[in-house]
């Protein structure tokens, strides 16, 4: 029985020669060697793109950190702005108050750090008489000539009804005005 189980392992079918490559139609390429300056050459190439790949995700991170401090930054001016929006009425019933004279000592602390806080972050009045009438900053109600009769050679703020207001360099309210017009 050992006999038979030899035979047939002998009948295994024996490695194929390029001959039966050539009748089958199959194209076999035989490996090349390998040397050390091919190995050298595509590891050189592996460095370089992957070095490639990590400048280039070096650059996506460096603009990512720029787009979200920038929308950041946004979204900070936005809620200042919201809430400096909000306190205008305030700033001017305090600046009608003062006209009049009619704060009290302790009214007046509050008003003067109400007024500091939001210069602090970055609020200006404008819109005084004598100053040239822009249509970006002022909004004219009404003409009128100067309080002293003085000519102007521009359109010129004459009366200030309420006063216009600028976070930064956006303009929050235009200043209320009269203006008056040259001869």
């Amino acid at each position: 029985m050992t006999e038979n189980n030899f035979d047939e392992q002998a009948q295994v079918t024996p490695e194929a020669t390029p001959e039966d490559d050539i009748a089958t139609g199959e194209i076999v390429e035989e490996p090349t060697p390998v040397t050390d300056s091919d190995r050298v050459a595509e590891l050189e190439t592996l460095l370089a793109e992957r070095t490639a790949d990590l400048q280039r995700l070096g650059a996506e991170y460096v603009n990512y950190k720029k787009r979200v401090d920038r929308d950041r930054l946004q979204s900070r001016q936005a809620g200042v702005e919201s809430v400096v929006q909000d306190l205008l009425p305030v700033l001017d019933s305090i600046a009608l108050a003062r006209q009049h004279e009619d704060l009290g000592e302790g009214f007046r602390l509050v008003a003067d750090e109400l007024n500091r806080v939001a210069v602090k972050h970055g609020l200006v009045g404008f819109g005084e008489v004598g100053e040239a009438f822009d249509p970006n900053l002022h909004e004219a109600l009404m003409q009128l000539p100067l309080p002293d009769g003085t000519e102007v050679d521009e359109p010129t703020v004459s009366q200030v009804m309420q006063p216009g207001y600028m976070l930064g360099d956006r303009v929050l309210r235009p200043a209320r005005v009269g203006v008056a017009n040259p001869a």
